[in-house]
Order: structure tokens, then sequence, then C-alpha cells
């Protein structure tokens, strides 16, 4: 059977929700030494360093991972607020993205499958939603630690101040969605009993 247009974007759209998916669990790990950074440019001399030191590829990959994974530690160890608290909000942000793409995948398989009304589809977006609305409640809290802990008015110009209308509307918008797949699920269960 051939497939329709919306069958053939639902399965490119799978294949780079699932890309992002796993992009998104392998940069996990690397949270915490990423938040200690003041900036790329500190990343890119500290390997230009090890580069001019004649360390190979493998060698300047190992010190990296190191760095990484004992950022986690040290983290706590040092108790560096700033960088505490920029790690605890990209991880929980960085989980429920996971979760919103998973649902996306689930939704899209069942596109992929020619079945897409479906209640399953209405409690992946319901779950898809509620993740939204999380990530806009935890960037609305980083912003009044941010406003706390700086005590000035420029933590309001930066990414999370944009996270919570746009996290706010995405929630909205996946319920909505939901609601039409849950009633369009019920609409076909009903047509179907009448055949």
């Amino acid at each position: 059977m051939e497939k329709t247009a919306v069958q053939k974007l639902a399965g490119v759209l799978k294949i780079l929700v699932t890309v992002t998916f796993v992009c998104n669990l392998l940069v996990l790990p690397l949270l915490a030494g990423l938040s200690r950074l003041r900036g790329i440019m500190e990343l890119v001399d500290g390997l230009g360093y090890f580069a001019a030191q004649g360390e190979g590829a493998p060698a300047i990959g190992l010190r990296m991972a190191g760095y990484f994974l004992a950022s986690w530690t040290e983290i706590w160890q040092m108790g560096e607020g700033y960088a505490q608290v920029l790690t605890l909000f990209l991880l929980f942000c960085g989980v429920c993205t996971a979760v919103i793409l998973w649902q996306g995948r689930r939704v899209l398989g069942t596109i992929l499958a020619g079945d897409p009304f479906q209640i399953v589809n209405g409690r992946s977006l319901r779950r898809a939603g509620m993740c939204c609305f999380l990530i806009s409640a935890a960037a609305l809290a980083r912003l009044i630690w941010g406003l706390v802990y700086y005590r000035t008015i420029g933590p309001l110009l930066s990414y999370n101040a944009l996270f919570v209308p746009v996290f706010f509307m995405a929630g909205l918008l996946c319920l909505v969605v939901s609601a039409l797949f849950r009633q369009a699920a019920e609409l076909k269960a009903e047509n179907d009993l009448t055949i």
C-alpha cells in the first residue's frame, strides 16, 4: 500500500525526533561540566592547551571525559551556587524534553501505522503538555532565583524569561491537540460501532 504524504512526512519527522532524542540523552551526562564553563572559549582554550602539549585525540578525549564526570562531584563540594542551580535546571529540563520527544515518537508511530485517532495519542500529548508546564514552572523558579540572587533585573533578559511563556503556550497547545485526538478517537469508535 502506497504511503500518503502525511505518512511520508511523519516518517521523516520520526527520524528527526529520534536523532534529537538520542542527542538529548547524550548531552545529559555533560551538563555539570558545561554549567561550570564560563564560556565556550574556556573549553577551546583548554583543548588548545592539551593539543599544544602534543597529546593526541584519544588522550584529549579521556581528559575531557574525566573533566565532565568529575564535575558532578566538584560542583557540590565546591559550593558553586550558580553552577548548581544551572545544572539542576538543565537536568530537569533535559529529562522533561526527553519525555516530550518520546511522546512525539509515539504519536508519529501511530500516524505511520495509518491509525492516528487513538486514545493513546491523547494521553501521549497530555504527558507532553504536562512536561511543557513543568519546564515553564522550572524556568519561572530559576528566573525568580536569579532576581533574588543577583538583585538586578538582568535575569529578565535571559532565556529563562523566554522559556516561561513559550513552554506554557506549548503545554496549552499540547492539551488542545490532546483533546482533539481523544474526541476524534471517540467519534471513530462510535462510527465503527454504527457500521
